[in-house]
């Protein structure tokens, strides 16, 4: 590759995460905090908008891109739990006991909101920001300085409160277009993985297929996670043309990935047949292209500009043909035609280009988006917004893992502080707390990940600040300056710890400097260093402290992912599902789907955490890595027997296949669920299924496609079944050898 070519791919990826909803959000958080700090500054002096801005800084964790609705309350507990906390640490800061006695317990709670998820981990790090700014206050002793202090801390966090929750409804529009770009590109990194797949591999290559299988499982679990953050945002309240528009190509974004799992059918077994090369590799190549148009297409959004049209790839499609003189003969009479595998295959990357052209089309205005099922059930399909205490009520059990981490965190806060009372630089407390708090956290995966980039980033971050805090930066200066670092800090904290870390450090540096400048600052910055080095050390030390390994989250992900995929597959198979694709039975179908892909990616991810574990703590990696390809493999199946039912919709009877579907559903809710829930297996279907004669997919009849799609179906749920009883058993004889983990 030239280097102008390598140039402008790094503009154009460095352009994608500038116009990023992440940094979008990053970019209107810190521009409260500017709004907010400096108009304070200017109107009651340079303390109180330090103090100001900790409570601005105490809100931003959770404020992340979100429907309008529920906005504020996803905000509101920040606040309510940050600031009693702010002020009884200032109250108690000349009295070290108390003050340990109150840090422990209150780190104990805040951690505990790890319970509610995704929700609930930002609250935790508000919580715990309140408590550790505080120790940073000067002049604790006075009762009316503190609440003097803990107004001006109020008065940050309620005019942030107030921003974030109309700039959120401001940036709505734009957020949907981001989300939807953001989701695209993902498809289109999985596209051309699962185009990969295509390439011929020998049998001496199998070295590098079994990496690739892991690479797709990764990034369909990580499609499923950015797929549901987009619904979140897109399918609320679609009522206008443009919210359709977007709206609607989410769920052809949502088709093409069905089919691009689906394009893993049969390919092992074309593969097997000579003479497969010209063909897959023509699919590979139209794969490729058609990632590149989604890529476009994404581009196209992000920039604002008119998506170009392309031609459709369905005449190169219908000249792949398989060349039968150099098709072997096949051992078994009843074996498919590799040449009909093929023209299926064909004919499932044909379905994609015709949702790829759909989504330009409706990206252009060309073609009137149908929001109705989606203006209708919206609500089915975005998460919950309002806070409950079910996940509370839950925690209380020895081996619920939020509760585990709680305690952990808090014995964690406790030696920290312990330790920092003990250092000659004892008056600055509070860094070695703020590090525990950024790094520790509920796996040892993420706690792994995170030592080290608040390693790297705070050694940078500390140079940083340091030539800033040298120079004697003007305080207006130092606030632009927080405000970029803010930014960084809350934009990345996902997507790249390391620039977080870099940013937080100088966020924390100059902001402690703002609201009590020492008389030596390029020593606070060589304190900081090995501050955030025993930080790093006593949260990777307690990491091993009550752990929760993944093995002992296996056995209710691999129940909740067999569960999901008899759900799927009840739901998918019933006969209903022929009348319409707008009603209620279509709405659970989707749901089913949604359910079946969210607990697949949720034991993916738990599989890739536990390669961080010590060998001995590891779930099995083998049977793990069988259900989850054998998993996918079903859904593919089951989603090709939707496809072929609404295509053949009018022309089937139910006596044709009214019981094929029965016995399969049922087949597959027995070997998935059956043991698990107490039931008799049940009685083995008297005829099994069979099929004879694939005709063309394209226009041939569809039955004996649609039986053999069954038939594999059925035969891959009990290899589904089987491998899970593997894990299942493996775990459970691990947890008698080791009941005290």
């Amino acid at each position: 590759m030239s280097p102008t070519a390598r140039f402008e791919i790094y503009k154009r990826d460095a352009l994608r995460i500038a116009l990023s909803h992440y940094v979008t959000n990053g970019l209107s958080a810190a521009l409260g905090l500017l709004l907010i700090a400096g108009g304070i500054h200017l109107l009651l002096g340079p303390f109180a908008a330090a103090a100001a801005s900790v409570g601005v800084v105490v809100c931003i964790p959770p404020d992340q891109p979100a429907p309008k609705r529920g906005k504020f309350w996803q905000l509101l507990p920040a606040f309510l739990l940050g600031l009693p906390l702010f002020w009884a640490v200032q109250a108690l800061h000349a009295s070290p006991i108390w003050l340990g006695l109150l840090l422990v317990p209150a780190s104990f709670l805040a951690f505990l909101a790890g319970a509610w998820g995704k929700r609930g981990l930002p609250i935790s790090i508000s919580v715990m920001f309140a408590m550790v700014f505080s120790l940073a206050v000067p002049d604790h002793t006075n009762s009316a300085t503190n609440l003097t202090t803990c107004l001006y801390f109020t008065l940050g966090s309620a005019l942030y409160l107030l921003w974030a929750t109309l700039a959120n409804a401001a940036l709505n529009t734009r957020y949907r277009v981001q989300m939807l770009a953001d989701t695209l590109l993902a498809l289109a990194h999985l596209m051309r993985t699962q185009a990969q797949q295509f390439m011929p591999i020998e049998t001496s290559d199998l070295l590098v297929r079994a990496p690739l299988i892991g690479t797709l499982l990764k990034q369909q679990a990580a499609l499923a996670d950015q797929l549901q953050a987009a619904r979140d945002i897109l399918l609320e309240s679609p009522r206008s043309a443009q919210r359709q528009r977007l709206a609607n190509m989410l769920v052809l974004v949502l088709e093409i990935r069905d089919h691009l799992l689906v394009c893993e059918l049969d390919l092992d077994t074309l593969k097997s047949h000579p003479g497969h090369e010209p063909v897959l590799s023509g699919l590979r190549d139209i794969l490729q292209r058609l990632a590149d148009e989604v890529d476009a297409l994404a581009d196209a959004l992000i920039l604002a500009r008119m998506p170009l049209k392309f031609e459709s790839h369905r005449p190169q499609l219908a000249s792949l043909q398989w060349r039968h003189d150099n098709t072997a003969a096949a051992d078994d009479a009843a074996a498919p035609n590799p040449a009909i595998l093929a023209m299926g295959m064909a004919s499932r990357v044909g379905h994609m280009n015709d949702d790829a052209l759909r989504l330009i089309a409706l990206a252009r205005g060309d073609v009137e988006p149908d929001g109705g099922l989606v203006r209708t059930n919206w609500q089915l399909f975005v998460s919950p917004t309002v806070w409950t205490w079910q996940p509370f009520y839950a925690l209380w059990r020895w081996n619920a893992p939020p509760l585990r981490h709680a305690i952990r965190a808090a014995l964690a806060i406790g030696t920290a502080y312990a330790v920092s009372l003990a250092l000659p630089w004892g008056t600055h407390d509070y860094w070695i707390l703020l590090t525990i708090v950024v790094v520790l956290r509920g796996s040892l995966a993420q706690t792994l990940e995170r030592r080290n980039s608040r390693a790297i980033g705070t050694l940078i971050g500390c140079v940083l600040a340091g030539l800033l805090l040298y120079a004697h930066t003007p305080p207006l200066v130092l606030l632009v300056v927080v405000t970029l670092a803010q930014a960084l800090a809350h934009a990345f904290a996902i997507k790249k710890y390391l620039v977080t870390a870099v940013a937080a450090t100088v966020l924390g540096l100059l902001q402690v400097q703002m609201l009590n400048a020492g008389p030596s600052p390029v020593f606070d910055v060589v304190e900081r260093m090995f501050d955030t080095l025993m930080g790093v050390a006593i949260a990777w030390a307690f990491s091993y402290v009550l752990p929760s390994w993944e093995r002992s989250q296996m056995a209710a992900l691999v129940k909740r992912a067999l569960a999901a995929q008899a759900r799927h597959a009840r739901v998918g198979l019933s006969l209903w599902q022929l009348q319409a694709v707008d009603n209620e039975p279509e709405i659970q179908w989707r749901l089913a789907r949604r359910e079946a892909y969210d607990s697949l990616s949720a034991l993916v991810q738990a599989t890739q955490r536990s390669l961080s574990e010590p060998r001995a703590m590891r779930p099995p990696l083998e049977p793990l890595g069988r259900l989850l390809a054998y998993s996918y493999q079903l859904l593919a199946q089951l989603t090709t027997v939707k496809t072929m039912l609404l295509l053949l919709r009018g022309r089937l009877t139910h006596q044709e296949i009214d019981a094929p579907l029965k016995q399969t559903a049922q087949a597959i809710e027995t070997a998935l669920t059956a043991r698990d829930l107490g039931l008799p297996l049940g009685p083995q279907p008297a005829t099994p299924l069979s099929w004879s004669g694939l005709s063309d997919p394209f226009d041939g009849d569809l039955s004996p496609w649609l039986l053999r799609r069954l038939q594999l179906a059925e035969g891959i749920a009990g290899q589904v079944r089987c491998n899970a009883d593997q894990v299942l058993n493996e775990v459970a004889a691990k947890a008698d050898r080791r009941p005290l983990e």
